[in-house]
Formats: C-alpha cells, sequence, structure tokens
C-alpha cells in the first residue's frame, strides 16, 4: 500500500497554526471531513474518543490522529506540519509538529491497520521527517509522501 493511494495533494497543509491538541483535531477533522464528504461533526467526535483512549502521539514531534468513521467508503489520509510544536501528550513528552490524519470505514480494520504501519514507516525514517520538516511547499511534501515505497 502506497500512501498516495488513501492522500490526496490537496490533503496536505503547511503551516497549520493552531494552539493546543484540540485546535489541531478540529482543524484536522475539517480537512479530513471534507476529502471523505462526511460530517465533520462525526469525524471530530471520532477523533475525540480515539485521543480519549491514548494520545496518538507517537513521539520524535509526530502523531498519527485515527479514527473509524460510520458510513465512509474508503481510507482517507491528510498531513499537516504545524507552524509551532504543541503539546499532544506524546509518549516522549515532546512537543508535535507532524500529523498524519487517517479516516478508515468501519468495516475495513485490516485496511486501517495496513495503512496505519505504512504511515509508521514514513515518520519511523529520521531523513524522511526532516525532508517534511524542511519542505517549502505543499506540492513539496506531497512529493515527499507520494515517493515513499509501498509497503
Amino acid at each position: 500500500m502506497k500512501l498516495d493511494e488513501f492522500t490526496a495533494s490537496d490533503g496536505v497543509i503547511v503551516g497549520l497554526r493552531v494552539a493546543n491538541k484540540a485546535q489541531a483535531l478540529r482543524e484536522l477533522a475539517k480537512r479530513g471531513a471534507k476529502l471523505a464528504g462526511v460530517d465533520e461533526a462525526v469525524v471530530q467526535k471520532a477523533l475525540q474518543e480515539r485521543e480519549q483512549l491514548g494520545s496518538t502521539g507517537i513521539g520524535r514531534g509526530v502523531a498519527l490522529p485515527h479514527a473509524r468513521i460510520p458510513g465512509l467508503k474508503r481510507l482517507v489520509g491528510a498531513f499537516a506540519r504545524l507552524q509551532q510544536p504543541i503539546e499532544f501528550e506524546a509518549i516522549d513528552q515532546q512537543p508535535v509538529d507532524l500529523l498524519f490524519l487517517l479516516l478508515a470505514p468501519e468495516n475495513t480494520p485490516r485496511d486501517q491497520i495496513a495503512a496505519l504501519a505504512r504511515i509508521s514507516r514514513l515518520f519511523r525514517d529520521v531523513g524522511a521527517c526532516e525532508a517534511l520538516r524542511q519542505a517549502p511547499t505543499s506540492e513539496a511534501i506531497y512529493a515527499i509522501v507520494k515517493a515513499q515505497p509501498s509497503a
């Protein structure tokens, strides 16, 4: 599975201005809902419920908010690079500046797990993370995402 199979170029946000985790999740919900063609409130609620189970901040400045969405027909991804890092309750207690949103249909847990694994591999690559942080435009970020090999 390649990241660009579920992440479109218009799903990349550069320099997102948010003050905290709640605001970041709201902004991602807004973008994800638009990309998925579903209700923003449904996405926001699902993301908040998932975060209550435990933070999706996976360390090294990265968070992977994700949720299953009723009625969603396909995986939908979005990437955001924050203008300033924020507290996200990450496992390493470090602030987060890179976020990859994944929305998944309720009935495709295998696809969701495969997509989460693929995104995690991207974020384990220190060079890729640095490139994502330094890329000047959303187009440059999308090129990095698109260039990632399939799992």
